[in-house]
């Protein structure tokens, strides 16, 4: 098995961390530095380390959990703020499957399976994400069709999106918009809303891909059925 194939299936992160680690000197096959990616070890003979620590495979686990508002989607924080994993009563090392940024709220796919979140992650493949999106005003017909073409952000435009307004809810007072993104950018629709000149006041992922995000409460988790895990492999053509 390659190395590359190795630290990923042990949860290591996606294919481009664990290249970057390879690269830069820190993986070591039985206390020998290693730099290239196409070496190839025994998962069942050979000790593998990173930054000094030894790695093996773990069983794969992948959950599904309700993320709150105000939790880091990172698996740790340096600076001491709440993380999805201190969330999350599991052994396995797992890592997010993209990311919902800390004042968003909703679907997460955690996961310590690198190829799977490698190829679900990967622009070919155009895996939609749905979001609920509430803003601090009613967006027009203009700016709808402007969103649904794409957005020119940092020197770059989006890809095409959807976008409808949802029923209103007896007692609402803002109006609720789907969102549907085949990419992303980092905060993309915050700042797709504000190149239209409106803010984003709540943000909620309703579903990745295939899987949706229902019967979970707030800060609530589960593992991934088998046939949702199926359903994930269908989008990523791995099935």
């Amino acid at each position: 098995m390659r190395i590359n194939k190795f630290l990923a299936s042990a949860g290591i992160g996606a294919r481009r961390k664990v290249e970057g680690l390879i690269i830069s000197g820190k993986v070591e096959v039985n206390c020998v530095k290693i730099e290239n990616l196409a070496t190839e070890i025994n998962p069942q003979k050979d000790f593998v380390k990173v930054n000094g620590k030894i790695v093996s495979i773990e069983k794969r686990i992948y959950i599904i959990f309700n993320k709150p508002k105000g939790i880091l989607t990172a698996v740790s924080d340096d600076r001491g703020r709440k993380s999805v994993r201190d969330l999350l009563n599991v052994d396995e090392r797992i890592f997010p499957m993209g990311r919902l940024d800390r004042n968003s709220h909703g679907l997460l796919i955690l996961t310590n399976d690198g190829d799977l979140a490698a190829k679900l992650l990967h622009p070919r493949f155009k895996i939609p994400k749905v979001y609920e999106v509430r803003a601090n005003s009613t967006l027009g017909e203009k700016e709808l069709a402007e969103f649904r073409q794409g957005i020119e952000i940092e020197g770059k435009k989006t890809a095409l999106a959807k976008i409808k307004e949802l029923p209103i809810k007896v007692g609402a007072k803002q109006k609720v918009y789907e969102v549907v993104l085949k990419e992303g950018r980092k905060r993309q629709i915050r700042k797709m809303f504000e190149a239209l000149g409106y803010k984003v006041t709540d943000l909620k992922r309703t579903q990745f891909g295939p899987i949706k995000l229902l019967g979970l409460k707030e800060g609530q988790w589960r593992e991934l059925t088998k046939q949702e895990l199926t359903n994930l492999g269908k989008a990523a053509a791995i099935y």
